[in-house]
Parts: structure tokens; sequence; C-alpha cells
């Protein structure tokens, strides 16, 4: 007898402690997430925008949208890669050995091209800049093996793979001291450390360098003006470039609000557009009939009392934005930094609200047919909770090349 309430105390006992265990797990799980605990076991959300607004698929007209897929990885996630069809479901994950420093996209032959966050020895060299920085780049397959990779703890932001095997990315390097105490702008009073610009470097598949353009020497340190909200510390912060043809680079400066083609045997600029038009952009990219498609973030806009952002295209011959999207009213649109923008072979436009994990179409008469909002919510490296997408990918069925081999 004395056994057995021996037994029935101790049971009671590790009940209790198991219970307490539990609740404890719970809510540490919630304080990591941004939840909080509250009487009546109910939680209450701590990430605002998660807490007021919907994730997943959120719009779809099937009359409209354009069929297809899309592909992201949320910034501050440990290596997720995920493709959802149009009705939102995932039907392939990655998970890679690295961070997104700061995204993937698919290449022709169904691999995956991606650049990856590393902890190395650069991690310190200025405030923040662990939040752009890469430092590998790598070819994967469906599986996520690794067929080819390349590393320099200077890349950041944007690399694309090359015809020759290589690839063409964007890095990072210290600006001689007579030539930034010229650079005009900026925040007054943060240029006490080193001032550093942006390099394009094309490796081959090899890794041998084979071209490379240094931004210091190509740039107006009179006309390419730090923004005035931007320190000192980078004089461009390119974040987006595209090899338009075997002699031209289409580049984007974030900080400077300067998109530009660069020739690249001369170094010179061949065209370029700047702040009188843009407002720290991202994403530029050449459309088929020639003219270049934008995200303009609107984080500061010369004459504008609340910032927003849009999306234009602008013809070059004449710097005229000959189509643009914003939202009505216009800071319902808003992405501060980040985000992409895309035209896709309907006609639609696909657009990527970064700061917000937002991805949406509209049609050419602005109109949302389709709009997807990641759930994937990660813990940043400022400790703030957020689900962050640096840009999304869309892609047609015929464009995904192991999707099609399934099929068939």
């Amino acid at each position: 007898m004395r056994i057995s309430r021996a037994l029935n105390k101790i049971t009671l006992r590790m009940n209790v402690r198991f219970i307490f265990c539990y609740i404890a797990a719970v809510v540490s799980l919630h304080a990591i997430s941004g939840k909080e605990l509250v009487a009546g076991k109910k939680f209450i959300d701590q990430q605002t925008y998660r807490r007021i607004t919907k994730e997943g698929l959120t719009a779809f007209d099937k009359h409209k949208a354009m069929p297809g897929y899309a592909l992201y990885s949320p910034i501050s996630g440990p290596g997720m890669v995920y493709l959802v069809d149009i009705k939102g479901k995932v039907v392939h994950q990655w998970n890679l050995p690295f961070p997104p420093g700061l995204y993937g996209y698919l290449l022709p032959n169904g691999n995956l091209f991606y650049m990856g966050k590393v902890r190395d020895e650069t991690w310190d060299l200025w405030p923040d800049w662990y939040g752009i920085k890469g430092g590998i780049l790598m070819e994967v397959d469906w599986n996520g093996n690794i067929v080819w990779e390349y590393r320099d703890p200077y890349q950041h932001h944007d690399a694309r793979r090359t015809s020759t095997g290589g690839a063409m990315y964007l890095a990072i390097e210290r600006v001689p001291g007579d030539i930034s105490e010229l650079v005009k702008g900026g925040v007054a009073d943060t240029d006490n450390n080193d001032m550093w610009a942006d390099v394009i470097i094309e490796v081959d598949k090899e890794g041998n360098r084979i071209w490379e353009w240094h931004s210091y020497e190509h740039l107006d340190p009179e006309t390419d003006m730090i923004q005035p909200n931007c320190t000192r510390t980078e004089w461009g912060h390119a974040n987006a470039l595209e090899p338009i043809d075997e002699e031209r680079v289409l580049v984007s400066f974030r900080n400077i609000s300067v998109v530009g083609i660069v020739n690249k045997t001369s170094g010179d600029f061949e065209w370029k557009l700047g702040s009188d038009l843009l407002s720290q952009q991202h994403d530029a990219s050449m459309l088929p009939n020639g003219n270049v498609l934008i995200f303009d973030n609107g984080e500061f806009r010369k004459d504008e009392h609340i910032p927003y952002s849009r999306v234009i295209e602008v013809k070059p011959l004449t710097k005229e934005v000959v189509w643009d999207y914003e939202d009505s009213p216009e800071w319902n649109f808003f992405s501060p930094s980040v985000s992409g923008v895309q035209r896709l072979p309907n006609g639609n436009t696909f657009i990527t609200e970064g700061f917000y994990g937002r991805m949406f179409q509209v049609t050419p008469d602005g109109r949302v047919v389709w709009e997807y909002i990641s759930p994937h919510f990660f813990r940043n490296l400022h400790g703030s909770i957020e689900n962050i997408i640096f840009k999304a990918i869309y892609y047609t069925e015929e464009q995904i090349f192991y999707l099609s081999q399934i099929k068939n």
C-alpha cells in the first residue's frame, strides 16, 4: 500500500513537472516568434504586420493572373528557398547551408543559382554591412547538391551566371582618400571611417577573374551625390546588375539613386538615369522592347512629403516614364528597401514589395489579379521578427526544367 502511494506521488510530481516544462517551452517558443501569452491562454502576436494582415494566397483571378510559380527565400531564414504555385502551394523547397545573401534564381538547366551569406572575416567592415553581404555563389541541383561554387568575402546583393560557365557579381572595395573627400552628399559627420564603393567582377568557370569595373573610377563626385538620408560609408550601394549582352551591363546604385548602362570595353556609362526621377531604387532590368523596368522604392523623394513606392518603365532615349504602377493612396504601397519587379509574358507585371514579404501581379491597367504573402517570419540580425524577402522571381511551368520533365 505504501509503495502504491509513493508511486502515485512520484507520478503526480512527474506530471506536474511535465506540465510546467510544456508551458515554459510553449511560452519560450512564442517569445521567440514574437507572440505573447496573456490571461486566458490567448496569444497576442507582437509582430504588428503579421497580426493585422493575411498570409499565403490572398488574391487570385484565374482569368487574368499569369499561371506559374513564384520563387523566393526569406532573407532572415537559415537558407530555405521556396517554389510556390499559383494557388499558394509549395511544390518544391531547397534547404541550403547558408542564409540568403541575398536571393537565388533558376537557370535554364533547372538548377538554382544562389547567393549565400557567409560569416567571415569581413562581417563587421561597417555597421550593417553584414545585412547586405553574401560571400558565396552556388549552383545547386534540384536536390540541393552543389555543382559549382565561388567565394569572395566582399560579394554582396547580386550575381548572375554567365555564358562562360562563370559568374558576374557585385563586390565592394575602399575608395582612395583623395577621391572620397571629393564625393558630395550624405549625412554630415559620417565620414570618419573608410568610404566603400562597388566593383563589378566577372570570373570564368575556374574562378579566374576575366573582367572588372571599379565604380569610383567612373562615377562623378559632383553629380553622383550620396542621398541626404544615407551615410558616407558607401558611395553607390549597388543592388542589381544585369548583363545585357557581351558588351553592356545594366547596374543600379541605391545610395546615389542612379541606374546606368556600362560599356565593358571603355568602362564608361553609355546611359544614366538619376535622382531627378529615381529614389533609392532596386531591381532595374531591360525589357525586350529596350525599355528599363525599375522598382522605385521612394524612401527619399525630392519635393515629396510622404514616402511611397512605385514601379516605372522608362524609355532610355527620352528618359520618359511610359508606364507606372502606384497604389491608391500612394502610401499603401511602400517598401523602403529591397524589392523587385518583372514583366511577365502575358503583359502582367510581377512585383515584390519585399519589406513585407508581399508578391503580386498587376495587369497593364494596374489591377491586382494575384497576391501571395510569405508566411515565414524569422528573427533578423537586429533582433526584430520579419518576413522580408529581397525579391521573388516568377516562372512559367515551361521555364522550370524539372517540373516539365516530371509532367512529361
